[in-house]
């Protein structure tokens, strides 16, 4: 990666130098906002002399002398006021652009330290469908686990879904008292969910049917073998139908840990806890407290109230002897990091769950958890009025939906612009572009924000949309296709002479993959792997229009099929950590 060899470069040419690097300055090198000057860009002389109170050129000058970048750069200008421009040298492009090509990581070095991470993502209810709050989670999770294998990392991935709780005492009851077995048949969950909101109106409305779920959930947790006959029935139910979901989607987990496989755990955990002192008892609840080891504003377990600060404790046993989310996640963390050595685990969940996580971290810190964790949070999807995307009767959207609906578009769109093809390529054409749309409609957008759903902007073939990039993609190959070259194995001579500014645009572009994969790791950001996408596409069809590949020559020629084979597999592996399916046809 030019970026981190330039800025540890930079580091020690201070160092040689003799310029000390006050703390809280970080010596960095950043791709440049204009390339009219360079292609990477540092402000940290300029930054430095003002803390210094010395001249900024004269500064830069003394670093300058000491860089050590030749084999890196054709030039490092000093640009206004102590600004380095560094422009990477022709000889260093290529020669990157060979590896990028030639080897299976697309030029991305794997990380220095591989750990252990596992992540927690997607996370449904049993005997609930997928709706459209589980895209992000779900689509954000699957990419960075994806981005950390790439890279080194061992990760294991777990869908902790919900298969405990309340909700099974009138599943149970509805179950034995309203189901309709041809409906379970023809469709499980909706049948479930039907069951369920029949019998909890009825439950509002009767206190004795009330009382009868609550003594069915009992029955239950007290491992009546019909009430755990039929819980189990609803667990295999709902899997077998995530599993259709997921396999459209083309995500898979290594494990389904959901929190029933936790419960035997939670009242020796609990013990553990008071025990240690880890949490006390507080009006016949467990709870863990503050400790006043961090300060105020940073404790959660204190919360502000009328500008005071009083106690906003974790309750890890009710006072009726109950056990909530909190005790579940911190035995689920204590399996985690006991059974899978977890170096770090990071949760894919909801700004609202910020809290929780804090108090269930600490929590697990204060009982000499060393693991690092990590709650990766993200905002809301709304609808086009910019509230909670909704249908029209104010029901939540089904996930199923949004994909099906996104399908059926991009068939329609296959339909009209590939009236020849066979109707199964067409299905396949549509299932890639339809799923690749919803993915990438979501993963484009910066995870804390909230965004708008639009059926146009997702399905556009212009702009930062599935389609524009795999329209690109779709070039690169009809390019290969002409040429008679299989992109994916062809073996090019290593000659290479950049000629035009489009090629080395192109060029620098590619060497930026390996960047953009651990700046997602750095923030947990996708989104930024989606934006490099959509500059290397942009920065693509400039090249395509600025240099003619099927009717050059020689070196000219052998350049140019270098830079397309190396857009054809960065695009490819870039979507793929996406987790978009690529296609050749459109």
């Amino acid at each position: 990666m030019f970026r981190s060899i330039l800025t540890s470069r930079l580091q020690a040419a201070f160092e040689a130098a003799d310029i000390a690097i006050p703390e809280g300055l970080d010596v960095v090198v950043a791709l440049a906002a204009d390339t009219r000057f360079g292609d990477y860009q540092s402000n940290a002389p300029m930054i430095l002399a003002k803390q210094l109170k010395t001249n900024p050129r004269a500064l830069a000058t003394q670093v300058v002398e000491k860089l050590e970048v030749s084999d890196l750069c054709e030039k490092v200008a000093i640009d206004g006021p102590g600004f380095l421009n560094f422009r990477i040298s022709p000889v260093a492009l290529a020669a990157k652009l060979q590896v990028i090509v030639n080897e299976s990581s697309v030029g991305v070095s794997p990380v220095e330290k591989p750990q252990t991470i596992v992540v927690d993502f997607s996370a449904p209810n049993i005997a609930k469908p997928m709706h459209v709050g589980h895209i992000r989670s779900t689509f954000i999770g699957d990419s960075l686990a994806r981005v950390a294998r790439f890279v080194g990392h061992k990760v294991i991935t777990d869908n902790h879904v919900g298969d405990w709780g309340t909700q099974f005492g009138m599943i149970i009851h509805g179950w034995k008292t309203q189901l309709n077995h041809e409906a379970l048949k023809a469709d499980p969950i909706h049948e479930l969910v039907s069951v369920y909101k029949a019998v909890n109106a009825a439950a509002k409305a009767d206190e004795t049917i009330l009382e009868t779920c609550k003594a069915e959930l009992v029955k239950l947790q007290a491992g009546d073998a019909e009430n755990l006959g039929i819980w189990k029935e609803c667990v295999r139910l709902t899997l077998e139908q995530l599993e259709r979901v997921y396999t459209t989607l083309d995500i898979k987990f290594d494990h389904y840990l959901g929190e029933s496989f936790f419960n035997d755990a939670l009242a020796p955990l609990v013990d553990d806890m008071l025990a240690k002192g880890v949490a006390v008892i507080s009006e016949g609840a467990a709870v863990v407290m503050s400790d006043g080891s961090v300060k105020q504003e940073q404790d959660p377990f204190l919360s502000q109230r009328d500008g005071n600060w009083v106690p906003a404790p974790c309750i890890i046993r009710k006072g009726d002897g109950g056990f909530g989310y909190a005790t579940t996640d911190i035995a689920t963390i204590d399996y985690r990091v006991n059974e899978w050595k977890a170096d770090e685990i990071w949760y894919v969940v909801g700004v609202p769950q910020q809290l929780h996580f804090r108090q269930v971290f600490a929590a697990a810190q204060r009982r000499g958890v060393t693991t690092k964790m990590i709650h990766i949070a993200f905002g809301s999807i709304l609808g086009p009025d910019g509230k909670m995307f909704k249908t029209r009767s104010g029901e939540t959207v089904g996930l199923l939906e949004v994909i099906d609906e996104a399908i059926e578009r991009a068939r329609a769109g296959a339909n009209e612009r590939e009236k020849d093809l066979p109707p199964e390529i067409k299905d396949f054409i549509a299932k890639t572009i339809g799923v690749a749309c919803v993915k990438y409609a979501e993963l484009s957008q910066n995870r804390l924000t909230d965004y708008k759903f639009s059926w146009d902007k997702m399905l556009s073939l212009q702009g930062n949309t599935a389609p524009y990039l795999m329209n690109a993609y779709v070039r690169v190959a009809s390019i290969g296709g002409k040429l008679g070259i299989d992109w994916r194995y062809e073996q090019l001579p290593n000659e290479c002479a950049f000629t035009e500014p489009a090629e080395i645009a192109l060029a620098i572009k590619l060497t930026q993959f390996s960047e953009a994969v651990y700046d997602v790791l750095a923030d947990h950001r996708p989104n930024l792997l989606a934006n490099y996408l959509f500059e290397l596409s942009n920065t693509f069809h400039s090249f395509y229009e600025a240099c003619h590949v099927l009717n050059s020559g020689g070196i000219v020629l052998n350049t140019r099929k270098l830079l397309c084979q190396g857009t054809y597999k960065v695009l490819g592996k870039s979507l793929e950590l996406l987790g978009i399916t690529t296609t050749e046809r459109m």
